[in-house]
C-alpha cells in the first residue's frame, strides 16, 4: 500500500482514538487534521528525495545530524558547561513558588528514570514494577520519622538500602526469565508492593496514608520551601549522574551492556549473569529508594495512590523517549515528560491521547530516542549494508 492510500486510513484511526474523549464531530475534525498533517510530510519527503529541493534537504538533513551528532558526543566546551550551571543555580529566582516546585518534582524523575534506565537501559532487563522500590524508600522514611523520628540524612541511607535488598529480592526469582516473562513478573511484583501499602492498616495506616512526615534540615536550618527543595535536588540529581556516569563506563557497566547485547554469549565469555542481573536490580531500585525519600520528604503525605502502575510507565516512557543507555537523554525525556503535561494542563483529557500518540511517533520515526547512546549508535552503524558491503570489498 502507497503512503497516500494510509493517509486516510491514519486519519480514521487517530478519530477512533479520540472518539471516547471528543466526541464523534470533535474526533472527525482530529482525524482530518491528522490526515492532513500525514499527507503534507509525506508529499514534502517524496518532492526532497526526487524533486528540485533534493539539495536542500540533504543539506538541512546532513546539519541536524551534526548538531545531534555534537549532543550525542557530549563535545561540550567547559565555558557551555559552566554557563549552564550557573543557569541552573540562578533559576528559582527568576520563577514562582509553582514552577520551582514543578522543576523540584522533575529532579525526583530525573533521579527515578536514570535509576531504571540502568535496569532497561545498560543492562536490557524489562522492569514494569519499578515504582515499587520507589514506594519502599518512600514508606522507609515516613515509618521511621514517624515511629522513631529519625532524621532525613540517616533515613536516606536507610530507604535507599532497603530498596536495594528489595531490588534483590526480586532479582532472585528472575534469573532465567527474559523478555516478556521478565515483564510480567516485575509487574506483579510492583502490584503486590502497591497492594501490601494498601491493605496493612496497622503498618502502612492504608489507604489513608502517612501524616505529618518531618523535613529534613541542613544543620539549623529546615528545608520546607520549594527554592530550599530545588536545590536539594539539584545535588542529588549531579551525585546520581556522576555515579551512574561511572557505573557505564565501569567492568560492571561493559559486563551490562555484553548481557543486554546478548545474555548466552556474554556467560560464554565469562560473565557472571546472575551478579550482573542482581547488581543492575538493587542498583536501579538504589535510585528508586533516593527518589521516594526525597519525595517523601517534600510532600510530608504519602499514599498508595502515589505508587501506581501508571508511574512505573511513566517512568519506562521518560527512558524510551530520551534513548535508552543514554544519560542525557533520559534527563531530556524526564524533562519533557514531566514538564510538558503541566504546560498543557488545560487539555488534561487529552493528555493520554497526546503522551500514546507521541510514543508512536517516536517508535516509528526515532525508535533509538531522542538522544541515542554512544555504544548502540556504534552497534547501529557496523550492522547497516554500506558498511557490510565495504568490509566484503
Amino acid at each position: 500500500m502507497s503512503t497516500y492510500a494510509r493517509v486516510p486510513l491514519i486519519g480514521l484511526w487517530f478519530a477512533f482514538l479520540a472518539l471516547p474523549l471528543a466526541g464523534w464531530k470533535n474526533s472527525l475534525w482530529i482525524g482530518l487534521g491528522c490526515a492532513a498533517v500525514v499527507f503534507v510530510v509525506s508529499a514534502a519527503r517524496a518532492s526532497a528525495q526526487s524533486g528540485a529541493l533534493a539539495g536542500p534537504a540533504q543539506r538541512i538533513k546532513t546539519g541536524f545530524a551534526s548538531a545531534w551528532g555534537f549532543i550525542e558526543e557530549k563535545s561540550y566546551d567547559k565555558r557551555y558547561l559552566s554557563l549552564f550551571l550557573l543557569l541552573i543555580i540562578a533559576l528559582p529566582w527568576t520563577l514562582d513558588r509553582y514552577s520551582t516546585d514543578v522543576l523540584v518534582i522533575t529532579g525526583i524523575y530525573v533521579m527515578l528514570a536514570l535509576g531504571l534506565n540502568v535496569v532497561v537501559g545498560f543492562a536490557g532487563l524489562l522492569d514494569l514494577g519499578y515504582v515499587a522500590f520507589y514506594a519502599v524508600g518512600a514508606y522507609s522514611y515516613a515509618l521511621l520519622n514517624s515511629w522513631y523520628g529519625l532524621s532525613f540524612w540517616p533515613a536516606l541511607g536507610v530507604g535507599v538500602a532497603s530498596s536495594a535488598l528489595f531490588g534483590i529480592i526480586l532479582g532472585i526469582p528472575v534469573l532465567r526469565l527474559r523478555g516478556d516473562y521478565l515483564a510480567i513478573v516485575t509487574l506483579g511484583f510492583g502490584e503486590i508492593i502497591r497492594l501490601v501499602l494498601n491493605n496493612w492498616d496497622n503498618v502502612t495506616q492504608g489507604p489513608n496514608g502517612i501524616l505529618g512526615i518531618g523535613r529534613p534540615y541542613l544543620g539549623e536550618m529546615r528545608l520546607y520551601k520549594p527554592m530550599h527543595f530545588y536545590y536539594l535536588v539539584v545535588v542529588l540529581c549531579i551525585v546520581t549522574i556522576f555515579i551512574v556516569n561511572r557505573l557505564d563506563k565501569s567492568r560492571l557497566g561493559r559486563a551490562w551492556a555484553a548481557m543486554r547485547e546478548d545474555e548466552t554469549v556474554a556467560e560464554c565469555m565469562g560473565v557472571n549473569i546472575v551478579y550482573t542481573k542482581l547488581s543492575a536490580f538493587a542498583f536501579g531500585a538504589a535510585w528508586a529508594g533516593f527518589g521516594g525519600v526525597v519525595f517523601s520528604a517534600k510532600q510530608t503525605f504519602i499514599s498508595p495512590e502515589s505508587f501506581t502502575f501508571f508511574e512505573s510507565v511513566i517512568i519506562l516512557c521518560m527512558v524510551v523517549l530520551g534513548g535508552m543507555a543514554s544519560i542525557p537523554g533520559v534527563m531530556l525525556g524526564a524533562f519533557i515528560l514531566t514538564v510538558l503535561p503541566e504546560v498543557l494542563r488545560e487539555l488534561t483529557l487529552f493528555r493520554p491521547m497526546l503522551l500514546g500518540g507521541a510514543m508512536v511517533l517516536m517508535m516509528v520515526l526515532r525508535p533509538q530516542g531522542l538522544l541515542q547512546a554512544k555504544g548502540q549508535r556504534h552497534h547501529l552503524e557496523r550492522d547497516k549494508p554500506e558498511s557490510k558491503t565495504g568490509a566484503g570489498r
